[in-house]
């Protein structure tokens, strides 16, 4: 049988390394894929968070050096950050513009596109259950593609996680302000968050929304 991934092309490095607002937004309906011992995951990227370094409070790098957890920011963009909230729970960045310049890109939700058994799997969701438990929310999906700690710094031009563009761009997109950041002051307010508005996949629905 056909794959009909492996005609599709990756994104360059080039496509990451412009401004992460820009990126955000040309990140929606780019399918992510995880490669891995055990199998191959696919998902369409659906809702996405642009954070711009010491420019934005809500930022991991707003106050940071070129040390500890965010260090890979500060490389060219097209690598991936992964970091754990709660202590237990993965969340995948990938991180955009210029070297030495720490802005990244949020993954908040997809849609499962390939191999949804393997995800409902590693969700220990019932075969039952909506799709949409699977990749609704950063944390979701990094159970579902099977991003660990272990792909922290990955080159997005490799073979073990990566992105491929599908052609033609959603129709629609719409800005909001950020999901959990009222610690951020003012940038709590940015519209910085990108989303698909019509799909069901979606981490949260839609507030204060506008067309950028």
């Amino acid at each position: 049988m056909t794959d009909p991934y492996s005609s599709l092309p990756k994104l360059p490095p080039s496509f990451y390394q412009r401004d992460v607002l820009t990126v955000s937004r040309e990140l929606l309906g780019k399918l992510l894929v995880a490669q891995s011992p055990e199998g191959r995951v696919i998902g369409r990227i659906v809702e996405t968070e642009a954070y711009r370094g010491h420019e934005d409070k809500a930022a991991h790098s707003f106050r940071a050096s070129p040390d500890g957890r965010t260090s890979v920011m500060y490389e060219a963009g097209g690598r991936a950050y992964v970091y754990l909230i709660y202590g237990m729970y993965c969340c995948f960045n990938i991180v955009a513009d210029k070297k030495d310049v720490p802005h990244a890109v949020l993954i908040r939700a997809l849609e499962p596109v390939d191999n949804l058994p393997l995800m409902y799997a590693r969700r220990k969701q019932r075969p039952e259950a909506k799709p949409a438990v699977l990749c609704s929310g950063p944390g979701k999906l990094c159970q579902a593609m099977g991003i660990s700690l272990s792909l922290y710094g990955e080159d997005l031009t490799g073979s073990r996680l990566y992105l491929l563009d599908p052609g033609a761009p959603p129709p629609n997109i719409i800005a909001t302000p950020r999901i959990n950041i009222d610690y951020a002051e003012e940038a709590k307010n940015y519209l910085y968050r990108f989303v698909i508005p019509d799909s069901p996949f979606l981490s949260k629905k839609l507030i204060q929304s506008k067309t950028p």
